[in-house]
Order: structure tokens, then sequence, then C-alpha cells
């Protein structure tokens, strides 16, 4: 028999019963055609006005699907039986304030390993059985986490986290505390991604994303659907390096994964059953979920950097000097406004991530050959801009002395030409591919 909590019934949710049979509920678009038009909304380019948080103790991991499929599947004459997929891995479950009083050691005796719960919402709301629920939960003997409910349309990203973070969405390396997470996915309020663009739910995500790595150490857990992501962020792959994916799809196995993840690390498969609250799965042994809280493993490995390509230097997160700041400029030329400190910190990998998915190149966030030469942009006398000012600095590098202004004229070319016959290049006073991995790679 399920265990029962003294918590008071979510709301019907006949969409998640119809929902369960689908071949892929989250995977697939969330179209109903018996029912209507897809429910998911294309992202608006114009600024989104904020949301009133009207029912944050009512939002869950999940809440927006249940309001963005409820209307389609009441529709439907009879909900059909909910899947009961054969699930491996660790059984854990999720709560919120949907669940005040929890039975954490009859939870812990039917078999749990893990426990998320939910702590904040927005920059206002923390709820108010967060700290019950978490202690709890530690003190039943499982590893537990907090998450945080994104309202993405009311404050930054890094504010977001900021207020996570210190209302509870801590981390500790003590092999008993999860990473962080965040739930973002369909906008339990209105318009299915907030009214942000995907490239501005993106940088977002990114902005709430190193905010909690500057503040904890660990990335944070990215709790969301494949359709979600597809529609809010262009499926975007960059966050599969660094961000173990949370996954929620109600049916019988995982399905297709948002682009960047090869594994999920949890798994979220049911709203309801031995557990109060939602039931997940981690993907992984015994050993595995205690690496995973102590940050040595649990997640998919970051792809290995590309190797190095004589003349090309290879420069990602904690670099500094000269290369980092001939990035930086050469970012800013490309529509960045990042600060030239020659610091590869998280805005600069943040910003090389971004560029390297708006280029078709692989999303590691390292500045190799291929980004490199993406990067560089072609300068000669009479060009103005950023680029010029990487050309200056680097140039001063190697022994000149210009006034970095981004004005190439005629001191920068008689430099440029100095160098190109120094480094046995063609003299032309152009700086072209060649004459830019000399003065980065030199």
């Amino acid at each position: 028999m399920p265990l029962t909590s003294s918590a008071p019934r979510r709301r019907p949710s006949p969409s998640r019963l119809v929902l369960g049979v689908t071949t892929s509920l989250f995977a697939g678009a969330l179209l109903f055609t018996a029912a209507g038009p897809s429910v998911a909304s294309a992202p608006s380019a114009s600024a989104p006005a904020p949301t009133v948080l009207t029912h944050p103790e009512a939002d869950f991991a999940g809440a927006g699907l249940q309001r963005e499929a409820g209307a389609a599947a009441r529709t439907d004459a009879v909900a059909a039986p909910a899947v009961t997929p054969a699930v491996a891995g660790l059984p854990g479950l999720d709560v919120s304030g949907y669940q005040p009083s929890v039975n954490w050691a009859a939870v812990r005796s039917a078999g749990a390993t893990f426990a998320y719960v939910k702590a904040t919402e927005g920059t206002t709301y923390t709820s108010s059985y967060f700290s019950s629920q978490y202690t709890g939960a530690y003190n039943a003997g499982l590893v537990h986490g907090a998450y945080h409910f994104a309202i993405p349309n009311n404050s930054t990203g890094a504010a977001q986290a900021d207020y996570f973070v210190s209302h509870g969405g801590g981390w500790s390396a003590d092999g008993r505390t999860l990473p962080p997470a965040l739930d973002i996915e369909y906008n339990p309020y209105g318009a299915t991604c907030y009214g942000l663009s995907q490239s501005a739910m993106v940088s977002w995500i990114r902005s709430f994303s190193d905010e909690v790595h500057a503040r904890t150490g660990r990335y944070p857990a990215i709790y969301t659907t494949t359709d979600w992501w597809t529609t809010c962020t262009g499926n975007n792959s960059s966050f599969g390096a660094t961000n173990p994916l949370w996954e929620a799809r109600y049916a019988s196995g995982p399905g297709t994964l948002p682009a960047g993840w090869s594994a999920q690390t949890i798994w979220q498969y049911a709203d309801g059953g031995t557990f109060p609250g939602d039931q997940d799965s981690f993907n992984g042994s015994a050993a595995a979920l205690t690496a995973f809280a102590k940050g040595t493993g649990g997640a998919p490995p970051p792809p290995p950097p590309p190797p190095p390509s004589a003349g090309w230097p290879l420069v990602q997160q904690g670099a500094a000097g000269e290369s980092t700041r001939a990035i930086q400029y050469l970012l800013d030329a490309h529509g960045s406004a990042l600060a030239v400190d020659g610091e590869f910190g998280p805005a600069t990998a943040a910003a090389v991530r971004s560029f390297q998915s708006a280029h078709g190149l692989v999303v590691d966030g390292i500045v190799g050959p291929a980004t490199w030469g993406s990067l560089i942009v072609t300068v000669s006398q009479g060009a103005t801009g950023s680029a010029v000012s990487a050309v200056q600095h680097e140039l001063n590098a190697h022994g000149a002395a210009l006034a970095v202004d981004g004005q190439f004229g005629p001191a920068t070319a008689a430099a440029v030409r100095s160098f190109q016959s120094a480094h046995g290049l063609v003299v032309d006073g152009i700086v072209g591919p060649a004459t830019w991995k000399a003065l980065v790679g030199s």
C-alpha cells in the first residue's frame, strides 16, 4: 500500500492519468490531436511582465505541466489507467508544501534512499514546511537536497539563485546532501516560456547556474522535460557538461533526453505511488549516489577538451592573462558585453558556450582551435572596435607601446608589420588567421 501523510491531496489530475500511457509524455510535443492544438506556446520576444506569485504553495516539480496539460486532458471522456514503469535504479521522492506532514521513518522503511524538498520560489517565497521536511529526510537516513521553483520573468537568474542559496539551497560535501536543483518547467501562471525568448531563457538559466556554482561550489541539477526544454531554450545543449539532469517523464522509460545530456541522473517517473509526493529514481548504485552527493560522481562527465593545435592556445575557465583578454575582446566584438579583465571566470565561460552554440561548435566552454577560428576577426588599417583593441593588447604584450583605443591607425599598422616581420609572416599589416595565431599563441 502507498504510504500516506496528513497532507491535503493534490487537485484532481486526470491529465496525468491520461498522459501516463502515451509513448512520450514529455519528449513528445504535448500535442493532443484529439483534444486540440499544442499547449506549448512559442516564446515571446517582448519583455515579459513580472508574475505575481498568487499560489507559490501550490507549485511543485510538475505543477506547470499539470496546468498546461489539464485543459486538453479534460476533454477525454474516460481516464486511462496509469503506467507503472519497471523502474531501475535507487528509489526516491520529491515533496513540497503539498505534503506538510511526512512520516520520514516510514518512507525510509519503504525503501526510499533520497529526497528533494522544495525550498523557494522567485525571490519572495520560502516554503514554511521546508525546514521540517529537509531535516526530517536527513534524520531518517535519506540523502537530501533542496530545489527552487523558477519564475524567470520576475527577476534575474542570479538574484533567484542568491535567494535560493540563502534560504536552504546550500550544499556540503558530507555525502548526504544532493546538489541544489533548479525546477524550470511550464509556467503555472501564464505563458509557457514566461514570455522569454529562447536565447533570453538560456541566459537566465546560465545566470542561475553560475551563481549557484559560485555560492556553493556545485552546479545545480536541472529539473525539466524534453518538450519544455526544446520549446523554451531551442533544445540548447550547453548545460549537459556541467549540470546533472533531473528529467520528468511519466511513461515506461526516460525516453529522448534534452540535447547535451547522454543520461539522466534522476528520473521523475510518476506523481504518486509508494512514497508521498512525486516518485523518482536515481540512475546508479548506492555508491554512485554517495559520490554524486559528495560531488565526485553521479553526473555524466563533461566531454574531454579538444587536443591543442600548434599555435592556438587552449584556454578555459580558471585561466588568466593576455589570451583570456583577447578572448573577451573578441567575444565583445561578436556581441557579448564582458568586462575585459583577463580573468576567465563564469561570465566568460557562459559567453564562450553561448558563442559556440550559436556557431555550431562543440559547446564545452573551452576555447580551442575551432573556437579560435570562429572568434577571430580579420582587421586592418581603418578598422575600429573590440577586435582592434585585442590586437593592440596582444602587440603590447609582444613589446609594442600602443594606446589601446580600438582604432586601427598608422601606429597600429606599423606595429603589426613589425610583428609580422619578426615572426616570419607575410608583412602586409593585416591581422588575419596566421597573424592572430602568432599573436595569441606565442
